[in-house]
């Protein structure tokens, strides 16, 4: 094969010369940190199937973690040039990963919140702050932005700027399934371990529905209040 053709062809799972963290995204062709991508398989029945835990057996096909691309990949055929063999990819592709993204980082909430690592309800999040207890805010994305924005500046002043963005990646209901509780249009993480994973799994979340716009680089949430 020539070597411009072996060139052009979109990239499996290669090591590379970051101690085999980094990955081509068969769609843009661009080489990025794996958690910045995606990785896919082909499943028993011939399907493509996302591996968010990178564990399933087989041929990865690696994609930039944002719906738009995902989507994009699944409508120009990349999955089957990629593995070179025909595939289903299912209807609604980008918008699994999404839920499937959101099903872990609320999972990883729900460990936090049974680890005593957050506290619901904007008393007790103004009380955590006071402590100076508090890791990250979160806010539903149905809270309002008078309320999001109090919150936030006394978060701020209380850590003297260096207060991580706050979180608006989820709906009252999605917080509410996690915590056990109605309602909850505040919260706040404490610092601990089961929190850490949380905000990994909402900072990849926030990132892939912000889709390619965003900045992979840049934190979760926005850099002051509520847009």
């Amino acid at each position: 094969m020539p070597l411009q053709q072996q060139v052009a062809e979109p990239e499996l799972e290669t090591k590379c010369e970051t101690e085999d963290t980094v990955r081509r995204c068969a769609l843009t062709r661009e080489r990025l940190p794996k958690q910045s991508l995606i990785r896919f398989v082909l499943g028993p029945n011939g399907e493509i199937v996302p591996d968010l835990k990178e564990r399933l057996p087989g041929r990865g096909v690696w994609v930039t973690a944002a719906r738009d691309k995902v989507a994009e990949a699944a409508k120009r055929n990349v999955f089957a040039r990629a593995l070179k063999a025909p595939v289903k990819v299912p209807a609604g592709l980008a918008e699994t990963v999404d839920r499937l993204l959101v099903e872990r980082a609320l999972s990883a909430l729900a460990l936090a919140n049974k680890a005593g690592e957050v506290v619901f309800g904007n008393a007790k999040v103004e009380e955590a702050i006071a402590d100076a207890k508090v890791a990250a805010l979160i806010h539903a994305t149905e809270a309002a932005e008078d309320g999001c924005s109090k919150l936030n500046a006394k978060f701020r002043a209380a850590a003297r700027g260096a207060a991580p963005a706050p979180i608006y990646v989820f709906s009252a209901d999605e917080l509410g399934l996690a915590s056990g509780k109605t309602n909850v249009i505040h919260a706040a993480l404490i610092q601990g371990g089961a929190a850490a994973k949380f905000l990994a799994g909402a900072s990849r979340a926030e990132r892939y529905r912000k889709g390619s716009a965003a900045t992979f680089a840049e934190p979760i949430g926005s850099d002051t209040d509520k847009k």
